[in-house]
């Protein structure tokens, strides 16, 4: 899912940034003069005028923040204040998503639009089938009346010349459950009723005009300055995202100034385990099927979209949770980090107790960058989380969780399984017809809402294709290793 773009250019520079004059005790000192540093007048602006350009970084740095844009109560209030309650601890309220409104509004409002193919011809076929007559000819070309206009796509259909044109609104083309609509003022709102924060959304807008609320800066204040100790835990997804060795990750994330960093595969040993025993017993009693439980995206669309699978999801915790009870027995005193590729897992580890902040790869990335940490010459010393099954590390990728539950299944048992990659309109489909099926013949869906699994998660700084090759020399460096533990 990763999409590499101007806008995340802008993303990230300005992670790095504010990272940077935080580490420099300067946040409060120069954040609002950033919108004017990045967008100076020198330079040609990229929408109308600097002044807008300039509005669109403001309020990107107030979603960094962790606020709403939405919540705004006093456009004069400066990002100094925001920064203030940012560090403080700024209460969110589980929606992790928000649209900054002053960079939604270059999207059509809609969708069929004629070209200049448009040949006037005599039997105007768009005209006569248009069932609001929302189409006029005027000086010999067609014309929408976009007042009118349903979208419906007759017109497309009709005309033999192909001339009207399909334009998508990307976020609304991506969203598998739409849960993004145009307001009144042509401003996306995310519909959190049904939104599943799967975050496609988001990367799909060319415009970065969808932000998600970030917890980084209030973590990272506190690392610098407060004496609570912090423990990091690392989903095995973070290993296939930079230029450096799985040690080298490890070691790196722990300079930044975490006390203790634990791998999330060691949670995976314990879904591994539960969850096989979960399905065996299943369908020992009769089920005809289960689904996994480990993809946050996945438990809130059947949540939201359809409750007639929830009976079918398995009720194992995910490596995330697991892995967060095993920080708190080891370290209780410590606050618990989750650091990923998922959006989602902020909205599960909201609702964990255990869980007390959620950082993602981009902003993992931004940390590094900030405080120029090379990942590449830094120390290879072994970090490894001891008696991980190299499977559990495999969750990260489509297809990882069937492969661990295959190795702990003795040979008395044999399981059909189906892999469903990505949470789209077609798997929807297939997925809601389930539980009507009259007969099965798989017995195990695991089902990721990202093609290609984590590694390819909305918030990874790698493509798709580079990552699973990194997984998998991850977990080929780090086997040797454990094996001359033994």
């Amino acid at each position: 899912m990763t999409y590499y773009n101007n806008a995340v250019i802008t993303k990230r520079e300005l992670l790095v940034r504010l990272i940077k004059l935080l580490d420099n005790n300067a946040l409060l000192d120069e954040i609002d003069r950033l919108p004017l540093q990045m967008r100076p007048r020198t330079n040609s602006p990229i929408r109308c005028c600097v002044h807008k350009d300039r509005a669109v970084i403001k309020y990107k740095i107030m979603a960094l923040l962790g606020f709403n844009i939405a919540d705004e109560e006093d456009e004069l209030t400066p990002l100094r204040v925001y920064a203030e309650q940012s560090l403080k601890g700024y209460t969110q309220n589980g929606n992790f998503l928000t649209v900054v409104d002053e960079a939604c509004s270059s999207c059509v409002q809609v969708n069929y639009t004629v070209s200049n193919l448009c040949q006037g011809c005599e039997g105007r076929p768009c005209q006569v089938n248009c069932p609001k007559d929302a189409i006029m000819v005027i000086n010999g070309k067609a014309n929408i009346d976009h007042q009118k206009c349903v979208n419906c796509g007759i017109c497309q259909k009709a005309c033999p010349f192909h001339a009207i044109a399909y334009l998508p609104v990307p976020c609304e083309e991506s969203c598998p459950v739409k849960a993004i609509r145009k307001n009144e003022e042509g401003i996306e709102k995310i519909d959190f009723e049904k939104c599943i924060h799967c975050g496609k959304c988001m990367t799909a807008c060319p415009f970065g005009a969808i932000s998600e609320k970030s917890q980084v800066f209030n973590l990272f204040y506190n690392i610098k300055h407060s004496k609570e100790q912090t423990v990091a835990m690392v989903a095995p997804a973070i290993l296939s995202q930079f230029k450096a060795s799985a040690s080298q990750i490890l070691n790196s994330i722990q300079s930044i100034g975490f006390d203790a960093v634990i791998e999330v595969a060691e949670g995976a040993n314990m879904t591994t385990d539960h969850e096989t025993q979960e399905l065996l017993e299943r369908l020992e009693e009769g089920a005809p099927f289960m689904t996994t439980s480990c993809c946050p995206s996945y438990v809130q669309f059947t949540e939201k979209h359809a409750p007639e699978l929830k009976p079918y999801i398995s009720h194992t915790p995910s490596p995330m949770a697991y892995t967060a009870l095993l920080a708190k027995e080891r370290y209780p005193n410590h606050k618990v980090v989750f650091i990923g590729p998922c959006l989602a897992k902020r909205s599960e580890a909201y609702q964990n107790p255990n869980i007390d902040y959620v950082i993602t790869t981009e902003e993992l990335g931004a940390l590094f960058a900030a405080k120029k940490i090379d990942l590449g010459t830094v120390n290879e010393a072994l970090n490894f989380s001891e008696n991980v099954r190299p499977e559990s590390r495999g969750y990260a990728a489509s297809g990882g969780v069937t492969n661990a539950i295959k190795s702990v299944l003795s040979n008395q048992h044999s399981i059909t399984t189906e892999l469903i990659d990505g949470i789209d309109k077609r798997s929807i489909r297939l997925l809601k017809a389930l539980p009507g099926k009259k007969a099965h013949t798989t017995s195990f869906y695991e089902v990721m809402a990202c093609d290609g699994g984590c590694i390819n998660g909305p918030v990874n700084v790698s493509p798709l294709k580079v990552s699973q090759t990194k997984l998998k020399n991850a977990i080929r460096e780090i086997e040797p290793a454990e094996a001359l533990t033994e």
